[in-house]
């Protein structure tokens, strides 16, 4: 279980996740992070939240912020918020780091999420900010942090998500793996 203080790393390039707040922490109302991305470009996919709105305050750097076609950068003490249900995506895309504070209300299960995507990221399971789509269907499925990829209409995606990833999951695929969090999913 993610604990106040903890801080995740992914070895390869660097980029760290600190919990501020967790789930437990603030009885399911918010997550809070502090990132530190070095990585340049996208580190997931393009994508919405039903049921959960994400908060960002840059400290340093500049945060690229894709919603609605266009891209706003925020810069040191800029804030924006993303309401559910509205594509989007953040990312770093310059030479410096870039840290920022990320909220993300209701918590639901999204600090586990964070703790899978380093740790796959780590394992080298994702590629230019992608996991494979077998991968991104079983998370989508099992995920209590209900979340679809911008660019596939979502009637595909479910229909997708029912049929590939209880087979997936056969085959190993988990949305939360034992590996990287105390839990399985």
């Amino acid at each position: 279980m993610p604990k106040k203080g903890q801080i995740i790393t992914n070895p390869i390039n660097g980029d760290s996740y600190e919990y501020m707040e967790t789930a437990n922490d603030t009885k399911g109302e918010r997550i809070t992070l502090k990132a530190t991305v070095n990585t340049k470009g996208p580190l997931v996919p393009k994508h919405y939240h039903v049921l959960q709105e994400e908060a960002f305050e840059v400290v340093s750097g500049q945060l690229n912020i894709w919603v609605d076609g266009k891209t706003t950068i925020l810069t040191a003490g800029e804030k924006m918020t993303l309401p559910k249900n509205k594509p989007h995506n953040h990312y770093n895309n310059d030479d410096v780091p870039v840290v920022y504070i990320h909220t993300v209300t209701p918590a639901l299960d999204f600090d586990y999420l964070i703790e899978n995507l380093v740790g796959l990221a780590a394992d080298g399971k994702s590629k230019n900010g992608k996991y494979g789509l077998v991968q991104e269907l079983v998370t989508l499925k099992y995920m209590d942090s209900k979340t679809f990829l911008a660019d596939i209409p979502q009637g595909v995606q479910k229909l997708l998500m029912n049929i590939i990833a209880p087979v997936a999951r056969l085959f190993g695929y988990r949305a939360i793996y034992k590996k990287y969090s105390d839990i399985e999913k």
